[in-house]
């Protein structure tokens, strides 16, 4: 049906923006309140001793992520950055140590590295599932290759099979980078478990969340013991401990408060439900845009469970009739911002312009990262809980309005 776009002075569809994604309930008030009532707030102390690994709800929280995640060892950190960055530490990854990295994704994934004097070579991405290419990861190995960072990026898991045989080939750590993707699973396994380390968020804009926050979880107490040394200062135990054996490591402060902890408590508690209500939503947008020609749906590896952080959707211009990029500015008129791409190849930034090391950071290093991000990748976030299905009926109603009437801004 012909109607005037809303970028061409129409009425759009959407007549305010869907109200943000927040899912904190009376159980995190009243969790909060009592603890604001009776204190402490932050109960980590410095120096050797029980303290020194937190206080009991962070003590709390990382049991309940081991009950939940069948793992051995969770260390709480107050976000999945420097949570990141600890992993990196815990593996005694230094300086000249490379780590193979994905270009697309959020910073940190690739700045942890840096932050330890080590260097990140960026592989480059498949063009299904967005996580990183097993074939460019192959290309990247050096003699000084120690690890490899997987992102679960979008909720879906990586393709695993493939990147642990070449991690056991070559004797390399993988780190999962699972902040988009509690629950997702891979023949039956939890992402977040399949690697050596597995680091998971707790940010406003994650699935559970607690403001901030994050953890890491290993089934190598060595790996562990490191973690929690650099998320407290890291030298307390120096001189104190005559068996002290994990290496030199200089630590910060990466604590988590037990403000925070208790939020984030009770939000894993609801993961498994916030997780069933997204892909109830999912399927009914999949279904609802299956069948318009030049829409590439999200795909979903074989014998896996993707979460679906975000919905992703491939666009092919040529069948569609129009751009990626108009397609978004006509919706985002319409009243439903959707991305374009996702972020800039990380490459590309100016941290790594700017470094004085001999890999290579020059643009067309990860090529189909580069597409992806220019011209064919899309994301809306319509899908998240506590949207409704009301609301993903007007965004395909929103969609189906521009690309009735897409000759009006060709």
């Amino acid at each position: 049906m012909k109607y005037k776009l809303a970028i061409k002075g129409g009425k759009p569809i959407l007549k305010k923006p869907l109200p943000n994604v927040y899912n904190i309930g009376d159980k995190e008030i009243k969790a909060v309140n009592n603890l604001l009532k009776r204190g402490p707030l932050s109960d980590f102390v410095g120096a050797k001793g029980d303290y020194f690994l937190g206080g009991k709800n962070v003590k709390r929280l990382e049991s309940l992520f081991c009950k939940k995640f069948k793992i051995k060892h969770a260390v709480s950190f107050n976000s999945a950055t420097t949570a990141l960055h600890g992993a990196i530490v815990a593996l005694g990854i230094g300086p000249g140590d490379e780590v193979i990295v994905t270009p697309y994704s959020m910073s940190a994934s690739a700045t942890c590295v840096l932050m330890n004097g080590a260097i990140p070579v960026f592989a480059d991405i498949n063009d299904k599932n967005f996580c990183l290419d097993p074939k460019s990861i192959k290309e990247k190995i050096t003699s000084r290759t120690k690890a490899i960072m997987v992102v679960n990026l979008f909720g879906c898991p990586a393709d695993f099979d493939e990147i642990l045989k070449i991690a056991k080939e070559n004797n390399l750590k993988i780190i999962e980078d699972n902040a988009q993707a509690p629950g997702a699973k891979y023949k039956g396994r939890y992402t977040g478990t399949i690697g050596d380390i597995g680091i998971f968020s707790f940010n406003v804009h994650k699935v559970i969340q607690s403001g901030e926050g994050g953890v890491l979880i290993t089934n190598n107490k060595n790996y562990a013991f490191r973690a929690q040394l650099c998320r407290n200062h890291g030298e307390v135990y120096s001189g104190q401990e005559v068996d002290y054996s994990a290496g030199s490591i200089i630590g910060s402060n990466y604590r988590m408060t037990e403000i925070e902890a208790v939020i984030a408590y009770e939000q894993l508690l609801k993961l498994d439900f916030l997780n069933k209500k997204r892909l109830e939503l999912v399927k009914y947008l999949t279904d609802k845009l299956k069948n318009i020609n030049g829409l590439e749906l999200p795909f979903v590896t074989k014998n896996s469970k993707h979460v679906f952080y975000v919905y992703p959707i491939k666009i092919n211009e040529k069948k569609l009739g129009i751009s990626r990029d108009l397609l978004v500015k006509a919706m985002e008129a319409e009243g439903f911002p959707m991305s374009l791409g996702y972020t800039e190849p990380l490459y590309m930034l100016k941290v790594f312009q700017d470094k004085k090391i001999s890999v290579d950071y020059s643009k067309g290093i990860c090529p189909v990262c580069e597409r992806m991000y220019e011209k064919e990748f899309t994301f809306t976030t319509v899908c998240q809980y506590s949207r409704t299905k009301k609301d993903i009926d007007l965004f395909v109603k929103a969609l189906r309005k521009v690309l009735d009437n897409k000759l009006e801004i060709l």
